[in-house]
């Protein structure tokens, strides 16, 4: 199994971790970041914005997953690829926008 193929399962499921925030609060009606957004990726988009762009990164998950190599969730590889890249993400996500929603804690002095 060529490595390419596992790390094009962790960039899979990046966009998988991704799709999910975008396309729910888009679903429920409410504006969330995006990189469409000014200033990109800390203003708030429409509705809208957020469900196509959450579709989007599911197309890009299905290209990166389904069609590259032969991902079989049953092999502890690949779906540690898959979940490595939805921990990545996750984790700068919350980074990133626990900032703007009250989800970092404050720094001890």
């Amino acid at each position: 199994m060529p490595w390419l193929h596992l790390l094009a399962y962790a960039f899979g499921g990046a966009f998988l971790a991704n799709a999910v925030p975008h396309f729910v609060s888009g679903m429920m009606g409410r504006p969330f970041q995006s990189p469409f957004a000014t200033p990109s990726g800390e203003g708030l988009s429409s509705s809208t914005v957020n469900v196509l762009w959450g579709f989007a990164n599911l197309v890009f998950f299905y290209l990166l997953v389904a069609q590259i190599g032969d991902f079989d969730g049953r092999n502890p590889a690949h779906a540690a690829a898959l979940g490595l890249g939805m921990l990545a993400i996750g984790l700068f996500a919350a980074r990133h926008f626990g900032r703007f929603h009250g989800g970092t804690m404050p720094e001890r002095s």
